[in-house]
């Protein structure tokens, strides 16, 4: 059993132990108004109230031990790397390359960007992200994510028809992926780049699962509103990066300049 079963395990067996203590205190009340003499009555129901207030005691134990304890416990024990732990997402992205543009015919224009994106060699965090941290740095190891998948719409857990190539306009860009070995209240952070300038960023502390599916960043307002370029975007949990994404925004496509034909006529 991990910490995260453990401490759902405890504030179970907290909760049915301050049901029993709330029955003993119903018991003990129903007895005092049997007794004939009152100062015993009065010390019973004070032993009573005293069995009431232990369960509202542990009834808050139990609520607070899976919502606040948990990440307490994971900043003294960090969760070492457990061999058995296979994780079931499919790290294979789904993503189609090729640009849903439809091109008329006799004419070449030409995409006012390159299709060929700049490689950024090693993530880095800038010093301004990390100065807007608020929770811990050091995330699990083996912490993984899947390949991002890029669109203008999410269903709350997949984009929706993930693309690598979209044109103009643009309101608002999803990244969709898949995570396992995550742990909550470490500080994650998404850059958004756009031909190396950075545009968009999200930095919070990961309230997240453990594992699973759905987890998104977005960006609705970059800077200098969106552009044709090529865009990057860099997942890092603490300092570390995890994961890169890219796509490509095309603006209006050139309009080609017609030339005419010369005619010859003969002159006698």
């Amino acid at each position: 059993m991990d910490i995260h079963g453990g401490i759902l395990a405890a504030a179970i067996l907290v909760a049915i132990a301050a049901l029993f203590v709330v029955r003993a205190s119903i018991r003990v009340m129903q007895n005092a108004r049997k007794m004939s003499f009152y100062s015993l009555r009065r010390m019973h129901n004070a032993n009573a109230l005293r069995l009431f207030l232990f369960a509202l005691a542990l009834f808050g134990c139990s609520f607070w031990l899976p919502f606040f304890g948990e990440p307490i416990v994971y900043n003294y024990f960090p969760p070492s790397p457990t061999a058995s732990l296979t994780p079931t997402i499919t790290l294979t992205p789904t993503i189609t390359l090729t640009p849903t543009i439809t091109l008329i015919p006799s004419q070449t224009p030409t995409p006012a960007v390159s299709d060929t994106p700049t490689l950024t060699l090693t993530p880095f965090l800038p010093v301004a992200i990390e100065a807007l941290f608020s929770g811990p740095v050091t995330p699990n190891p083996e912490a993984v994510f899947s390949a991002i998948q890029f669109s203008t719409e999410f269903d709350g857990l997949n984009p929706i028809d993930p693309k690598t190539v979209f044109e103009l306009p643009v309101q608002t860009m999803y990244g969709g992926f898949d995570y396992n070995n995550t742990i909550p209240g470490v500080q994650w952070t998404a850059l958004w780049y756009r031909d190396n300038q950075l545009v968009c960023y999200e930095t919070n502390p990961w309230n997240g699962g453990t594992g699973g599916i759905g987890g998104y960043t977005e960006c609705d307002d970059p800077i200098g509103g969106w552009q044709p370029g090529t865009y990057e975007v860099q997942i890092f949990m603490g300092y570390e990066w995890k994961v890169v994404g890219r796509f490509i925004v095309l603006g209006e496509l050139a309009t080609p300049t017609p030339t005419s034909t010369p005619t010859l006529t003969p002159t006698p």
